[in-house]
């Protein structure tokens, strides 16, 4: 039988959130930009809802180029263990730590690469301890092949925060649009993934915590429209005329530390 203090609960020492909001907290004390992304980002935005909690979960960071070396620094100050030779590899781009737990961290640099490629730059001051929450749902419907956790992810977003032009942790409807106006690609892959919605929560209505702030599928419609509507670049028109004829996403590799 499985010991119940090993269990991943809320506030246990196997939740990673204490332990990333102390990083992250203390950091912007110091002035330095290190905000969370990913699944710990979602629960720092929508704090009243059930968390996704599984053991050995790693902290995702974003910092900018321009303070990486003083993010790193910092770090490594606050007893994180630095992969130096990964770090001197790849840290233009990404760098590996592991927190004082043991735990896992990565640290994205200026851009979140997966299937699409996400730039934090133009929005990443607008909250103090996540990047922005439009980037944070971007991050999730970039993915073309989505699992359980992410679309659970999207659902909580999409459930727990609201959509149009405001201060944050509002969902940017100008930055959504964007994004998805300059690139077909981004486009195609955010449009499928938000039309699925309904289908994602009549198949496994778990994905939707019990007590929402929003109606999700109203949330959708809204952002799938906008898509609908954004102005479009040349280079998004000239892209939508190949169509999927050429795979328009990147096939995401895991980088070996």
């Amino acid at each position: 039988m499985a010991d119940p203090d090993d269990e991943p609960t809320v506030g246990s020492v196997h939740d990673p959130l204490p332990e990333a909001l102390g990083l992250a907290r203390a950091a912007a004390e110091a002035g330095l930009g290190l905000k969370l992304l990913g699944g710990l980002a979602v629960r720092v935005l929508c704090p009243d809802f059930p968390p996704r909690l599984r053991r050995d979960q790693d902290i995702d960071f974003a910092c900018l180029a321009k303070g990486r070396k003083d993010v790193a620094a910092w770090l490594a100050d606050h007893d994180c263990v630095p992969d130096r030779r990964f770090n001197n590899l790849n840290g233009d781009r990404q760098m590996y730590f592991n927190a004082p737990s043991g735990r896992p961290i990565d640290v994205m640099v200026d851009r979140l690469t997966m299937c699409h490629t996400l730039d934090f730059r133009p929005s990443f001051d607008r909250l103090p301890l996540t990047v922005d929450s439009v980037d944070v749902l971007l991050s999730k419907l970039q993915i073309v092949e989505l699992n359980e956790k992410d679309a659970r992810d999207i659902m909580h977003l999409l459930a727990g925060l609201p959509i149009g032009e405001g201060a944050p942790p509002m969902i940017d409807t100008g930055r959504f649009g964007k994004v998805l106006g300059a690139d077909w690609g981004w486009w195609r892959t955010v449009t499928e993934n938000l039309a699925k919605v309904p289908a994602l929560l009549a198949e496994k209505p778990g994905l939707l915590p019990s007590a929402p702030r929003y109606d999700p599928l109203a949330q959708a419609r809204q952002l799938l429209d906008l898509a609908q509507a954004t102005p479009k670049g040349v280079k998004w028109k000239l892209r939508a005329n190949v169509g999927d004829r050429v795979r328009w996403y990147e096939l995401p590799e895991e980088v070996a530390h």
